[in-house]
């Protein structure tokens, strides 16, 4: 028997089931079954928006992977994901402790994600829209993650100035890449304004039938805020 925020978008879309485990937990994801049907040549048109949030990604399972192994519990820790798509990061991280508020550009995904955290018996999970152009205001977080983001050039520059308005002093950022062509740009943009970056970790993840993908995981921590 389904939840009812799952029944719903189980009525509204053709979805399917992917299962992850790793290091001794496992989920159960649900997610539209064709992401192609959900382009909207409209919104294309208008913002170049793509539904890749309809697509469980190698880069989501290897920073999953990276924070199940990472021995941590992160209680009570606030945590942001940026560009959440059904959110498996997200619901490891509560399966660990922390406060999380998992974001999106778009609010179907941010359905998927709630529906997932629920159909794992999972404790509510916190979501809002966020546009990167519209960074919120005196929100600091101590742990933002984020997931196959960069695969557009505007992208680069906009988390490469979103990560100070949202990261706390003494906070820390994962950024999961498989290698966009872009990734290095934005590195060069945050270590420009003082952040350090090093890759902490790779995985390998499946991508396509008897196809994988090479998952880098970048830690990148803000400068020291001056002496009072």
């Amino acid at each position: 028997m389904t939840g009812g925020l799952e029944a719903e978008l189980r009525a509204r879309y053709e979805v399917r089931e992917e299962r992850y485990a790793h290091g001794g937990w496992e989920a159960s994801l649900i997610l539209p079954s064709a992401a192609d049907e959900l382009i909207d040549e409209g919104e294309f048109a208008f913002d170049e928006r793509l539904p890749y949030w309809a697509e469980l990604w190698p880069s989501a399972r290897g920073l999953t992977a990276h924070l199940l192994d990472g021995g941590r519990t992160y209680a009570g820790v606030r945590v942001l994901e940026l560009g959440c798509g059904v959110a498996l990061p997200s619901l490891a991280l509560r399966h660990l402790g922390a406060d999380v508020l998992a974001t999106d550009w778009y609010d179907e995904a941010l359905r998927f994600a709630r529906a997932n955290a629920s159909r794992n018996g999972l404790a509510p999970l916190q979501t809002t829209l966020l546009d990167w152009r519209h960074p919120p205001e005196d929100e600091g977080y101590g742990l933002v993650v984020a997931a196959d983001v960069l695969y557009e050039q505007r992208n680069a520059s906009l988390l490469a100035n979103l990560l100070p308005r949202v990261t706390a002093p003494g906070g820390t950022v994962l950024v999961a890449d498989p290698g966009r062509v872009y990734a290095g740009e934005f590195l060069g943009m945050i270590q420009d304004r003082g952040w350090r970056a090093e890759q902490v970790d790779e995985r390998v993840e499946p991508s396509a039938p008897n196809a994988h993908s090479r998952v880098r995981i970048y830690q990148l921590i803000p400068p020291a805020p001056p002496p009072a």
